[in-house]
């Protein structure tokens, strides 16, 4: 019979504070051709080629228009006994189970029988059914690689989006989007700079946080840069891209990253930047992505608020630290999960032990499907009873004092740190204005 505490835990509304949720008509009229699709179309390819299928196989496998579902499955199903079991495999199997009644071995004919599910899912509405009242999320916080935050019309009170800086640190934009965007036509650091806050005074309001994700790109580790040094760097960058050397991206990157700091911090926006483990194969670089790198940024600017995401998977006692020591930085164990649900729960544990508890989030998917975000949050709930039911059953904590713990790390922290109820009306009024 569940505990108290478990009780509490399955049923208790949550904050996710990391999607990167389709919108409704891509999800209605763009989404997964079918189950199999559904089922496979999240972080679980990554773990099936390190197991060894091809990528024609996993090209196959994500092909919903394909009929041929054996022929699908079998290309997968000896590297898929391999990797059942971990966060990954285990979330396809929540999935499975819990949006589409498998509840057996996943195959053709369960597939085949679960169709008529997914097409019932994907109509007008469903998107938000599946994570609201399934998932049983307040809202999510959905980084759409775009910097403009425009209410989303199918739930303005329930997805908010980040202002993505991620092109600005590394990985370029695009500038006549930028000033059709802005009206300011960038030539120069200083007009940069003025496109910069022109996009914070449009979209500020009805952010909910800044992200970047440059990890994937370039080092973490921040230098303080120069206006001068970050001129001649820029220069060369507008004049050739492609003959820019790695330092003066840096600085550059260096540069933009601070001035997209201090914009939150005017605008009370906390900044969230991945940390540790890389998503896909083949590409990780583990000096670039610990989170200790990012030291001398909390130091530079103690006033704005840093949240640490996916707890900088494997180098997350870093993370414990930073969080102990800096008043403004927060961790995240969006998508920590997912990547291994056991280390999560050790992560959840020694926290606690040596960190604020106020300085933990719980939960984010990290996805790009409500199905995919409603299984990991079943796994979340899994991992974090187990964690805590461990601290209650060692006599760490008492049972009430676990499910006070819980409460906010699901959903009271993420309220104290991201201005929730600011964003909400922001974005209720500008659906009203018909912004």
């Amino acid at each position: 019979m569940p505990t108290e505490l478990a009780e509490f835990v399955n049923n208790a509304t949550v904050i996710d504070t990391h999607e990167h949720m389709v919108k409704e008509p891509d999800w209605t009229e763009n989404g997964p051709g079918d189950v199999l699709q559904d089922l496979f179309n999240n972080y679980v390819p990554a773990d099936l080629i390190s197991a060894g299928a091809s990528p024609h196989a996993i090209r196959r496998l994500l092909d919903g228009r394909d009929p041929d579902v054996e022929g699908r499955w079998s290309g997968i199903v000896e590297a898929w006994r391999t990797i059942r079991h971990t966060g990954y495999g285990q979330a396809v199997k929540l999935m499975a189970r819990h949006v589409y009644g498998i509840d057996d071995e996943i195959g053709p004919d369960a597939l085949r029988l679960a169709q008529p599910k997914l097409e019932a899912l994907r109509r007008p509405g469903q998107r938000l059914h599946v994570l609201r009242d399934l998932a049983n999320l307040d809202h999510i916080q959905t980084d759409d690689k775009q910097i403009p935050c425009r209410p989303d019309e199918s739930g303005p009170d329930f997805f908010f989006y980040d202002i993505s800086w991620v092109g600005f640190v590394c990985r370029g934009v695009n500038w006549d989007e930028i000033e059709a965007e802005t009206k300011v036509r960038v030539k120069d650091l200083s007009t940069l700079r003025q496109a910069m806050e022109v996009l914070f005074e449009k979209h500020g309001a009805r952010a909910i946080a800044v992200k970047t994700q440059h990890a994937y790109n370039r080092t973490l580790r921040w230098e303080k840069r120069s206006d001068a040094d970050a001129a001649r760097a820029f220069a060369s960058l507008l004049r050739n891209a492609d003959e820019v050397d790695e330092p003066a991206r840096r600085c550059f990157g260096d540069w933009c990253l601070a001035r997209g700091v201090e914009l939150a911090g005017q605008y009370n926006l906390p900044v969230k930047i991945h940390t540790g483990y890389y998503a896909g194969n083949k590409t990780m670089q583990v000096d670039r992505i610990c989170a200790g790198h990012l030291c001398p940024l909390l130091i530079e600017y103690p006033d704005t608020r840093f949240v640490l995401m996916h707890i900088a998977y494997p180098y997350s006692e870093e993370v414990i630290a930073m969080a102990k020591h800096f008043p403004n930085t927060w961790a995240d164990l969006c998508w920590a999960w997912s990547i291994n649900p056991a280390a999560s729960a050790r992560f959840v544990r020694s926290f606690i032990h040596a960190a604020p508890a106020n300085k933990l989030f719980a939960f984010g998917g990290d996805v790009q499907s409500p199905t995919s975000a409603f299984a990991y949050s079943l796994q979340m709930r899994r991992y974090l009873t187990r964690a805590l039911q461990a601290e209650v059953d060692e006599g760490e904590m008492t049972e009430s004092e676990a499910i006070d713990l819980a409460r906010g790390v699901l959903f009271d922290n993420q309220m104290s740190c991201f201005d929730v109820d600011a964003t909400r009306a922001a974005n209720l009024e500008a659906i009203i204005a018909n912004i």
